[in-house]
């Protein structure tokens, strides 16, 4: 846990042995930790995967750029533009990364999905390790047809890292630094992350992990999107505006986060502490 905030870094590695297969995913810190063990087992990691621009995601890349000066730093093109200087790293030393690419890193395959909302570049990443169902999902091109031959290649053994867009049991805001819309994150989570087989496990940005089944099934703002539960209908004031409040649900951090309609009918996601009921 950083001293400031909570956040997830992740060491993806192929085994625990030297010569294997690893990159980080995000970079929020404390990275000392991952550092280590990935000293102690001889991994050398390749790549750090940004999920997107905001500080506590990537404030500590600088760190492993200092251990591991070769490391590819990967980020969607649009989140490389929103870069600012807490990263710790000049943007021109940020590779473009695109959505829908498949990328081989050793034994380890990464799709790249673009789910944007709580950031317009929002990438989260589909991995598998399951190589030759992967080529003929692709015909051999790198390139999956589509989400559907990646994800039902990738199988059991799949898992998707979310970053902001969804938790367990929450979502993603769109009033963040470069956000986009409700819509965008709505369309993120059910067209896109949704799709994925029931049992992908999701490893979001912020706190523990969960699956794609688990969140059909529990998740609330899910639950009202799939029809299960009503909308709420209750009068409140959000960030100081008259608003009709939709869903107070649990947020990650032991906060709210709140699905709010403004007057003009449009849907918005805001911190639950900028509502007043």
């Amino acid at each position: 846990m950083h001293p400031r905030f909570l956040s997830n870094t992740y060491l993806v590695a192929s085994d625990r042995e030297p010569g294997a297969t690893a990159f980080f995913i995000d970079a929020g810190g404390p990275v000392e930790p991952l550092v280590e063990l990935a000293t102690q087992s001889g991994i050398e990691p390749t790549h750090v995967l940004l999920t997107h621009h905001h500080f506590d995601h990537v404030s500590e890349v600088g760190k492993l750029r200092e251990r591991w000066p070769e490391i590819q730093v990967l980020i969607h093109p649009l989140e490389r533009e929103l870069m600012g200087e807490d990263a710790a790293i000049e943007p021109e030393a940020l590779e473009a990364l695109e959505a829908g690419e498949t990328l081989g890193l050793g034994s380890i395959r990464v799709r790249p999905l673009l789910t944007p909302g709580h950031t317009a570049g929002m990438l989260s990443f589909l991995v598998t390790d399951h190589f030759e169902e992967l080529e003929a999902a692709s015909n051999g091109s790198g390139r999956g047809r589509d989400l559907g031959d990646y994800a039902r290649a990738a199988g059991s053994e799949g898992a998707v890292f979310t970053g902001d867009t969804l938790f367990r049991d929450s979502v993603g805001g769109v009033r963040a630094p470069g956000h986009t819309t409700y819509q965008d994150l709505k369309d993120s989570i059910m067209g896109t992350l949704m799709e994925l087989p029931a049992e992908t496990v999701i490893y979001p940005g912020h706190a523990e992990a969960t699956t794609v089944a688990r969140e059909w099934s529990e998740n609330p703002f899910i639950r009202v999107w799939r029809g299960l539960e009503r909308e709420g209908r209750g009068e409140c004031r959000a960030l100081g505006q008259p608003a009709t409040l939709i869903l107070l649900g649990d947020d990650y951090d032991g906060g709210h986060k709140a699905w709010v309609r403004w007057p003009d009918g449009s849907d918005d996601i805001v911190p639950g502490s900028a509502v007043e009921t």
